[in-house]
């Protein structure tokens, strides 16, 4: 094999701390795809000479076309293509995991406009981001690559996938549910899915359409749970279930058609899990409700904030040995009986469950859930070098007046009328906040306390 000098110039902007990710055709081509796989081969073959990735591709119209390209980057390298076809991230992280794969890439653009795509990456079983997407760029821009000819077989994993699924579910009385896939990539594994479930299924935007005709694909947007909620009420369903685009978030709408947001979520599956494993350490990410930490903490758990991301809380689950974690965003992960990676069809498997079992209605189970008062999550604007300085001066000024905060992920204050968060996003040029009170008069002040601080950076807060 002699090395071939490939010399390529990527748009800085797609490489993300979790993912690669760019709008088709402008930050991110075809040729870049490929380039992406070679050096992505590179580092599976160092350690799996000949090792098989497996591929997997979500609904979006620009996905074929990169698809094609990363199977020819890696046959090019040398290795072995597992292509799964179309389907949800998870079902690529299903099948990288169960055959022990060297590599997984998933082409995905997520939750994102359906002129964005990207890619997901799995190695040896664990999460790929951070350093090691930087070091992608590195090492496609050096240009030096082997050439070897390598393979591409078909697997499919959808029934063993489904399987698998199935095998969670432990309720003990039919519900009546409705699912929107969002024209995402869940559509048919969820399809397949309420096939084999109990009960009644009344299933919305099931094809999968690239174009996301009906609504956008991200259920942690209140907007987007409109149609479902509607039908929630019109045919007096148990539970509404939806998915973002590629199937590893999870939104959720009660009998009542009232949204449960991931921290909330969180509290209903900690209480499950830590019956079978008391004193289990449970992970919430920083913009989490206080009240799920407390929650945690009396039903025995071991509360944990971390860093938003999945990458990060899927690397701090294995650290922890920790069996569930969240996101406020939906991500949900289960290591209890599944494989530590974020499933929202798992996910929902489990809330049918555990709702069944219960005996009662989930807008029942969530009015029981301690609450508080807070902001939707607040994304505003920020250049994407500017908003990390944002956060260090903001930082630099909360220790001079000795405030109370945790920086595990940007800056949570705690003051005596609740918190508020301050982070930069890691996927897209925006500072991220929240603040949570007791009380709405609480609130005010908090929203008072950080545009201060925002108004000292010369950043203002959105009203």
């Amino acid at each position: 094999m002699e090395p071939a000098a490939l010399p390529h110039q990527f748009d800085s902007s797609i490489f993300r701390e979790y993912d690669i990710r760019g709008v088709v055709d402008k930050t991110l081509s075809a040729q870049d795809a490929y380039v992406i796989a070679r050096a992505f081969s590179a580092k599976v073959a160092a350690v799996a000479p000949a090792g098989e990735i497996c591929i997997g591709y979500d609904g979006r119209l620009s996905s074929p076309v990169l698809k094609d390209a990363i199977c020819r980057g890696i046959v090019d390298s040398g290795l072995t293509v597992v292509d799964i076809g179309l389907g949800p991230t998870p079902m690529l992280y299903f099948a990288a995991y169960t055959l022990k794969a060297a590599g997984g890439i998933m082409i995905t653009g997520s939750h994102n406009p359906s002129d964005h795509n990207g890619f997901k990456f799995v190695f040896e079983s664990k999460p790929f981001f951070g350093e090691a997407i930087a070091e992608l760029r590195v090492i496609g821009e050096s240009g030096a690559f082997a050439h070897d000819k390598g393979s591409e077989r078909r697997y499919d994993v959808r029934e063993a996938y489904v399987a698998e699924l199935l095998r969670a579910y432990d309720g003990t009385r039919e519900l009546h549910i409705g699912w929107d896939a969002g024209n995402g990539a869940t559509g048919e594994m969820m399809a397949a899915l309420c096939v084999h479930l109990p009960g009644k299924h009344i299933m919305l935007n099931a094809e999968i359409d690239g174009t996301f005709p009906t609504h956008h694909p991200d259920p942690s947007v209140a907007e987007n749970l409109s149609q479902l909620i509607d039908t929630v009420r019109a045919e007096k369903l148990d539970v509404g279930i939806a998915f973002d685009g590629d199937g590893d978030r999870i939104g959720v709408v009660d009998n009542e058609g009232g949204i449960l947001w991931g921290d909330q979520l969180l509290m209903l599956y900690a209480a499950d899990v830590l019956k079978d494993i008391p004193g289990a350490t449970i992970i919430a990410d920083v913009k989490a409700s206080s009240a799920l930490f407390e929650e945690i903490a009396r039903l025995g758990g071991k509360p944990l904030m971390w860093k938003t991301g999945h990458s990060l809380i899927k690397s701090k689950m294995a650290e922890t040995v920790a069996p569930l974690a969240g996101e406020m965003s939906g991500h949900i992960f289960f290591a209890d009986k599944y494989y530590g990676y974020d499933d929202a069809l798992y996910a929902a498997v489990r809330l049918i469950g555990l709702l069944s079992r219960s005996g009662k209605t989930l807008a029942d189970l969530r009015k029981a859930l301690p609450m508080r008062v807070n902001t939707p999550e607040i994304r505003f604007a920020c250049d994407d070098v500017r908003k990390f300085f944002v956060i260090d001066e903001v930082k630099a000024r909360l220790h001079t007046m000795r405030a109370d905060f945790n920086d595990v992920d940007g800056v949570r204050v705690t003051t005596s009328d609740g918190w508020w968060l301050l982070r930069a996003s890691n996927t897209q040029p925006v500072l991220v906040a929240r603040c949570e009170a007791q009380d709405e008069a609480a609130l005010e002040r908090l929203k008072d306390d950080l545009r201060a601080q925002l108004s000292l950076s010369n950043v203002r807060l959105p009203e």
